[in-house]
This record gives C-alpha cells, sequence and structure tokens, in this order.
C-alpha cells in the first residue's frame, strides 16, 4: 500500500473520471454496502435469521437470552468494521486527492490533512446513515451509533498510522 506510505509521484498525468475511479472507487464501495445494510433488509429483527443459524453451526445452541446478547454485539461489530473499512478507503481517496493538489505540502501535514478529512467523511456517513434509520419504522437512528462508527474508523485510523506512517518515518519517507 504505497500510498499509504509516500506520496504519488505520478498523479498529474491522471485526469478526469478514470483517476476519480482510481482514487475514490474503494470508498463508492464502502458508501455502498453502507446504504444497503441501512435498509429493512438488515434490521436486527432480519439479521437475527440470518446470523443465529451461522453462530450455532459454529458454536452450538444458544438461549434465546444470550443469543440477543451476542446478536447485539455482531451487529454492534459490524458497525466497528464497517465504519473502519470506510475510513481507511476514504483515507486512500483524500492521500490520492491531496497528492495531487498540495504536491509542496510537508509529508505530515499532507497525511494529516488526510486522515482528518477521512474522519470528517466517516462522520458524516455516519450521521447520515443513523438520520436515515431514525426514519424508518423497523430501525433505529442512534448517536451512540455515530459515535461507534466513529471510533472504529479512528481504531483502523491508529493501526494505519502505526503500520505504515510509523515505520515509513524512520526510513525517511
Amino acid at each position: 500500500m504505497t500510498v499509504f506510505r509516500k506520496r504519488p509521484s505520478n498523479l498529474e498525468s491522471r485526469t478526469g473520471v478514470r483517476w476519480l475511479l482510481y482514487a475514490w472507487l474503494p470508498a463508492i464501495i464502502m458508501v455502498a454496502a453502507i446504504i444497503t445494510e441501512s435498509t429493512h433488509t438488515f434490521s436486527a429483527a432480519n439479521t437475527d435469521g440470518m446470523f443465529r443459524p451461522i453462530w450455532e453451526a459454529i458454536f452450538g445452541r444458544v438461549d434465546n437470552a444470550r443469543w440477543q446478547e451476542i446478536h447485539h454485539y455482531i451487529r454492534k461489530t459490524g458497525h466497528f468494521t464497517g465504519y473502519g473499512l470506510l475510513c481507511i478507503t476514504s483515507l486512500r481517496g483524500w492521500l490520492l486527492t491531496f497528492a495531487r493538489s498540495l504536491r509542496h505540502m510537508p509529508i505530515g501535514a499532507w497525511r494529516a490533512r488526510s486522515a482528518l478529512m477521512a474522519i470528517c467523511t466517516t462522520v458524516f456517513v455516519a450521521s447520515s446513515d443513523e438520520l436515515h434509520q431514525y426514519f424508518m419504522p423497523d430501525r433505529t437512528g442512534t448517536i451512540v451509533d455515530v459515535g461507534l462508527d466513529t471510533f472504529g474508523g479512528l481504531c483502523f485510523l491508529g493501526v494505519v498510522a502505526l503500520l505504515f506512517w510509523r515505520r515509513g518515518s524512520r526510513s525517511g519517507n
């Protein structure tokens, strides 16, 4: 993942829709997945029937009260992971976008600006998703989920910083 380590140098030659798809398609796919999961099909009542047979095939039978708790944690883990992935894919888009327009900015500032925009993107999508769910009869939109989604994004961003940026700064990138 070179884009996470150093500023790509061959971006000036890329233009138009192909470049936008190159930079942003992973983030667009994540937003499309989130929009799909925000529908009635993925409400708690429906995912209960999807996840329970899988859980019980792997871990054995579970009583209803315990299953409700497990199901809750599966759904919240999905929030955390999905928005973490959204944050990373939007980080990639912002890094590539800012690499073109901010070529003379120090690499640390380029990374920081991209990370801030990735978090803002995550918060915006999470807030929009929860607002949408608030108006659906079988879904609930809560600020707690926006916080969980944002925390997922921050954690995934922290992993990128530790794995790519810290090591990259030691090697002179």
